[in-house]
């Protein structure tokens, strides 16, 4: 597990770098001619000038036209008049800046108050800005922090807002970035992904850095008789492991001894599940879950010791016949015939799922073999596998990160079977069969893996590849909330 480096750090302006939020809340009052009060907070605090008119306007009957261009004005007067940089702003700057850690400026203010803040603090010191005047939506939807982040080329969740009211920092949460909130007249309450502090005196780009989660990588592999069918299948399961940088693997089929000797050879810890289940992780096991003895088919767990807490992971093997897409594309069975031979596996996973709630509330990972496509994929048939474990609060990682399955389809079964192995000369139906399915943890990225050369089925002994499945690899954010005893905030 290691933790995301900071990609880039975007700033809201008014109240966060800058002392305005004080003169936007005079300006407000001198156009609504009155002195506001604590209810009318949400609609004046990190709101876009437009919002303000119109939530003006029908309280007053004035038009919001002309109270736009009236609060356009007396804020633009103010600042003018002189602001101030919130304490330790430009300090935060400048030292991103001589880290080369690019910064954007991401403002609910139109595009000519963002300039007169810019010829203040500098231009030079951001390398994009986005006001309201460059998205469709602004705060506290996502778009200004999406846009500020296709503009740097950068991945959101690898960078860190700083925002100091409630809507922006909605709006950055949203958009998938951490946040730092430094809260200028309201206060914001600390939450998973969000830290709040006091004001930003002291803090650093690497504060920045540690605010952004772990990554944990999960992979699923049927191993397909613990590789046996390929020549030399232990060296090339280490190598193609050791290249693709998981923390925990959950296997199929393990034919027995795999768990231990590739944990073993890779310095790991394991777990092992009657003759056929598995699970390695380069973290500590801190407890087996499920039947020791489990059969061929069935389900086991382990208990993670991660950063600051624990995960749950249980890798799942289904039986493999009646095989749904053999029955629908040799068989022609109705759906509901094709729903029907789904018991046996329904009842499997559900005595899996029944299992696993019986846990403490922890983050869980199901990973597996399911032997049955997704009703996430396929509407042909109900599939109510997957549908179970989606009703039990389960989501699939893999279309989390591509929910088209027309354009991503993510086969995994198979790579070695183009045609259909009883000789017959007819395709082999690709479908996605082996999940990673979360609970309580956020996606970064979902992607099948199947490396180096492959010949079809039978000529497979000198494959590179030594598995008829292709794996599933998810790698998660740990935030500081998302595993039981670590701190959300950092303070107030």
């Amino acid at each position: 597990m290691t933790r995301l480096s900071l990609q880039a750090a975007l700033f809201d302006m008014d109240g966060t770098l800058v002392d305005t939020e004080r003169l936007w809340w005079e300006a407000v009052e001198r156009v609504a001619g009155r002195q506001l009060t604590e209810a009318d907070r949400p609609e004046v605090l990190g709101r876009p000038v437009e919002h303000t008119a119109h939530w003006l306007a029908a309280g007053t009957g004035r038009p919001a036209a002309g109270l736009a261009e009236a609060l356009h004005r007396e804020f633009a007067d103010r600042v003018r008049a002189g602001i101030v940089p919130r304490p330790g702003a430009l300090a935060l700057l400048d030292a991103l800046a001589r880290e080369r850690v690019p910064t954007a400026l991401v403002t609910a203010s139109p595009r000519a108050v963002a300039d007169l803040v810019l010829d203040a603090l500098g231009a030079s010191r951001f390398a994009v800005t986005v006001t309201a005047d460059d998205t469709e939506h602004t705060k506290p939807a996502p778009d200004p922090y999406l846009a500020a982040c296709r503009a740097l080329g950068v991945d959101p969740t690898a960078c860190v807002a700083v925002e100091d009211t409630e809507t922006g920092v909605a709006s950055a949460e949203a958009a998938g970035c951490a946040v730092l909130a430094v809260p200028s007249l309201a206060p914001i309450a600390p939450a998973p992904g969000r830290t709040v502090v006091a004001g930003l005196e002291g803090v650093t780009p690497e504060r920045l850095r540690a605010l952004l989660p772990d990554r944990l990588r999960v992979m699923t592999w049927n191993l397909w008789y613990g590789g046996t069918k390929v020549r030399d299948h232990r060296a090339k399961q280490l190598k193609i492991l050791t290249e693709a940088g998981v923390d925990v693997v959950g296997l199929q089929e393990t034919y027995g001894n795999a768990a231990e000797e590739l944990a073993e050879a890779l310095g790991w810890y394991h777990h092992r599940a009657g003759e056929n289940l598995g699970i390695i992780s380069r973290h500590p096991i801190t407890a087996g879950l499920g039947d020791p003895d489990v059969g061929f088919y069935g389900a086991a767990g382990a208990r993670i010791r991660v950063r600051g807490g624990e995960v749950d992971v249980w890798t799942v093997h289904l039986d493999c016949a009646p095989y749904g897409p053999y029955e629908a594309a040799f068989d022609g069975l109705a759906a509901d015939a094709l729903t029907a031979h789904e018991e046996g596996r329904l009842a499997r996973l559900e005595d899996a799922l029944r299992r696993l709630g019986e846990g403490p509330d922890l983050p869980v990972v199901l990973v597996g073999d399911f032997n049955c496509p997704s009703h996430l994929d396929r509407p042909d048939a109900g599939w109510p596998v997957t549908r179970a474990a989606e009703e039990a609060g389960f989501a699939d990682s893999y279309r989390e990160a591509h929910p088209d399955p027309v354009r991503e389809p993510g086969h995994t079964w198979s790579p070695v079977h183009a045609e259909h192995e009883d000789g017959s000369g007819r395709p082999e139906p690709q479908d996605r069969i082996d999940f990673v399915l979360h609970r309580g943890l956020r996606v970064l990225d979902s992607r099948t893996l199947v490396t180096g050369g492959i010949r079809p089925w039978p000529d497979v002994e000198d494959n590179d590849w030594p598995s008829d499945h292709a794996a599933v690899i998810t790698t998660f954010a740990i935030t500081p909330a998302a595993v039981p005893g670590k701190p959300v905030g950092e303070g107030t």
